[in-house]
């Protein structure tokens, strides 16, 4: 028994993480869910998911190890 306390234990610090990770776009397509099962509209959160997930990728390709190592310049080897 307490070693499926610590499994779902573990599970559910993975979750947060996995949520926390994900960050704005995981929260807005949630709270977009919710409304709509709640049979309001949700196109207002569906519409800041997209957002976040575009800024997201914008971020992601600006980042590469080049730029966290300072060796960014061209021609630089």
């Amino acid at each position: 028994m307490t070693e499926y306390i610590i499994i779902v234990a573990l599970v559910a610090v993975a979750a947060i993480a996995v949520f926390q990770f994900f960050g704005q776009v995981l929260r807005s397509q949630t709270a977009a869910m919710a409304k709509e099962i709640a049979g309001e509209d949700g196109a207002q959160q569906s519409r800041a998911a997209q957002t976040a997930a575009e800024s997201a990728a914008g971020q992601a390709v600006a980042k590469s190890l080049k730029s966290f190592t300072g060796n960014n310049t061209p021609g630089a080897h």
